[in-house]
């Protein structure tokens, strides 16, 4: 046998001897790396997002959303994502009826103030969407359930609100698209109305046994101070609303007054809103002689409070200034 030859069984030899000591398997420096490789292609699949309650990885294409607020019910719904389940609307059966087609087929999860966890966790989600104002106390069990992110609040807050669960969603760019639509009609408004900026925008409520003056952080009075629209001086206060009786119905003036009542399906709030509606000092308001007290749609002026019913606002706000937007 030639020397060259003799070197080459002597390698082979060696070869074989060294896979049988480690058993055809990987060494440990092997393993760890492929460790190594599996968690980065973890944590680079995941998005970290900071939110009310902290801060929550998430899977950047969640597939079953479950939502726990109306307005972020509006939200999924304008970023093109139907949840898998919802609190039911605070009116309908039980969607609003300008939402009510796109949530075909989605389960009601009951009431925002008291959602079903049992039937939360049966629909599996991979990402539950709430608010600290509603659902603090229920935190950690939503978070057993799926990755839970929270906004701080409700009311006027709806735009920090939807880009929170723009981001949520992987879909902050979509999101800001939206929003950056909605605010070029925030300032064509604006620039339309011109002098009638200076009427003053009186805003009131019936609720069952509760009558409201609201003020400006509210849904409806953030959008007129967006706009740039006076508020009756007794009004235009930076907090939520006051009940009142009906010895503060003088405070109610303004040059235009819209006012909605918020049905529940038994009657009360219409026949409280008939009754002061009756009252000598309401008929003596100079807005109410004027005849520039309207009733509007509760649901699109305050109660629906997203991002869908803040763009209907804006085009049924500008039927009574001869605005379009």
């Amino acid at each position: 046998m030639k020397v060259w030859q003799k070197g080459f069984f002597l390698v082979l030899i060696v070869s074989l001897f060294l896979t049988a000591c480690s058993g055809g398997k990987s060494t440990s420096s092997d393993a760890s790396a492929a460790a190594d490789d599996k968690a980065n292609t973890a944590e680079a699949t995941e998005i970290v997002v900071k939110h009310a309650m902290g801060e929550t990885k998430i899977n950047p294409e969640p597939k079953r959303v479950v939502v726990l607020t109306n307005e972020g019910t509006e939200a999924l719904l304008e970023l093109g994502i139907k949840p898998v389940g919802a609190v039911k609307s605070w009116t309908g059966d039980p969607w609003y009826p300008h939402i009510k087609d796109d949530m075909e087929g989605v389960t009601n999860v009951g009431d925002e103030k008291q959602p079903n966890i049992e039937l939360i966790a049966s629909l599996k989600p991979d990402l539950i969407l709430g608010t600290k104002m509603r659902h603090e106390k229920i935190y950690a069990q939503l978070s057993a359930i799926a990755p839970t992110v929270m906004s701080e609040t409700l009311r006027g807050e709806w735009k920090d609100n939807f880009k929170l669960w723009a981001e949520a969603v992987n879909k902050k760019a979509e999101g800001d698209t939206i929003l950056a639509k909605y605010e070029s009609r925030i300032a064509a408004f604006k620039e339309k109305a011109g002098d009638q900026l200076k009427t003053q925008v009186s805003v009131v409520r019936f609720m069952p046994g509760i009558v409201r003056i609201y003020y400006n952080d509210t849904f409806l009075g953030i959008i007129l101070k967006e706009i740039g629209f006076a508020r009756p001086e007794k009004q235009d206060l930076a907090k939520f609303a006051d009940d009142i009786g009906k010895e503060r119905i003088p405070e109610m003036e303004g040059d235009i007054l819209f006012y909605f009542t918020y049905e529940t399906g038994n009657g009360e709030a219409s026949a409280l809103e008939k009754e002061w509606t009756n009252d000598s000092l309401w008929k003596n308001l100079n807005v109410v002689k004027n005849k520039k007290a309207f009733l509007v749609d509760d649901v699109i002026w305050n109660t629906a409070g997203g991002v869908r019913a803040a763009n209907m606002l804006l085009t049924q706000l500008g039927t009574y200034f001869n605005v379009e937007v």
